[in-house]
């Protein structure tokens, strides 16, 4: 029955409605093939661009005849896997903030809001202070599993309460959640230097530094909460109505934010434990995805994935050089490119209402 959601409204041939449908159709697909567009263009700048300057000669023999120069070197190991990760966690950011909004109904949800960063990030420094692990290799996996566990504890915790897993709830649970783990790792921080170290580059948000290795072993994690995140969709269309509209259609509410929150757990976890806490990538593209596709979650979860994927990419090339020698760190940039963005959005168009 949830088919009933996207079939058409019966209407005279030739009134504005027939005529409508078509032609909002084609504007999506002509998004569409702008945003690839858009997506290979910021990957193609990401490679070509950074603090040191290549040649497009010293580029391309880097990407295809590479030799062990020092060009070779910095496009090989450098900028192809910062580049990677960043179109990888953006596109799953920017799906997970479309996710939460919907599910939450709150139009500024990001993983702050559900505690899942704030979760990851006390178990990264957890197993600084407990365990002494401080590679990469070692608390990536101790973030994604406190992310995971942040989920699961927002999910029981407004599931249990009277009413179920409704969005207020949900909100609720993730704050209290959120301001739980800060306190914890406060605490922990406070008592060992090196837990502060790690803590600090870490929460800054970055994909410097990650190798190519690390995102191919994310990769099946984000794959699966994309292909949750499609499946999520109908089911998101018919909440959007209404919970009330949406038992009426024969959706199962319980299980479509089981199957919801399962998605934004993989796909927000994996990106906030690669990577550190990125701000804003879900919270701009959701926004612009739904000011060209309308309310249709089957296309917002597209476009905002792809917008991601771009932004992320674009604020991390911007980030090396805007500061060189240096550079800044992703999460740096997209926090000076979002605020304004979404101040930008707000000033232009009404609160978005879901």
């Amino acid at each position: 029955m949830i088919e009933a959601l996207s079939a058409p409204v019966p209407a005279e041939a030739g009134s504005p409605r027939r005529q409508i449908a078509p032609e909002r159709s084609r504007r999506r697909w002509a998004g569409l093939l702008v945003l690839l567009a858009l997506v290979a263009l910021t990957l193609l700048l990401s490679i070509a661009f950074g603090a040191k300057p290549l040649s497009p000669a010293q580029v391309w023999h880097g990407l295809w005849q590479p030799a062990g120069t020092e060009g070779d070197i910095i496009i090989r190991s450098l900028r192809v896997p910062r580049t990677a990760l960043a179109l990888v966690a953006g596109a799953a950011l920017g799906v997970a903030g479309a996710l939460m909004q919907g599910h939450t109904r709150n139009p500024i949800a990001d993983p702050v809001l559900l505690g899942i960063s704030a979760g990851a990030g006390m178990c990264v420094v957890g197993s600084v202070f407990l365990l002494g692990i401080t590679s990469l290799y070692g608390y990536v996996w101790f973030g994604f599993a406190g992310a995971l566990g942040a989920s699961v504890l927002v999910f029981l915790v407004g599931t249990a309460a009277r009413g179920g897993a409704a969005p207020v709830t949900l909100a609720l649970a993730g704050a209290a959640a959120h301001a739980l783990f800060t306190a914890l790792t406060a605490g922990m921080v406070i008592f060992d230097r090196q837990a502060l170290d790690t803590y600090r580059f870490w929460t800054v948000g970055s994909v410097s530094g990650r190798p190519l290795e690390l995102t191919w072993q994310i990769l099946p994690f984000i794959a699966l909460g994309l292909a949750l995140a499609a499946a999520n969709a109908p089911g998101l269309n018919a909440l959007s109505l209404g919970e009330d509209v949406a038992r009426a259609l024969g959706v199962r509410v319980g299980a479509t934010r089981a199957v919801g929150m399962a998605a934004i757990t993989l796909l927000t976890g994996t990106a906030v434990a690669a990577c550190g806490p990125i701000g804003f990538v879900g919270l701009v593209a959701t926004h612009v995805a739904r000011y060209f596709t309308g309310p249709d979650y089957r296309w917002i979860l597209v476009y905002a994935g792809l917008l991601g994927a771009s932004l992320t990419t674009a604020a991390d090339t911007l980030g090396r050089l805007v500061a060189r020698p240096g550079e800044l760190q992703v999460g740096i940039m997209l926090a000076l490119i979002g605020a304004p963005v979404f101040i930008h959005l707000v000033r232009r168009r009404k609160p978005v209402r879901l």
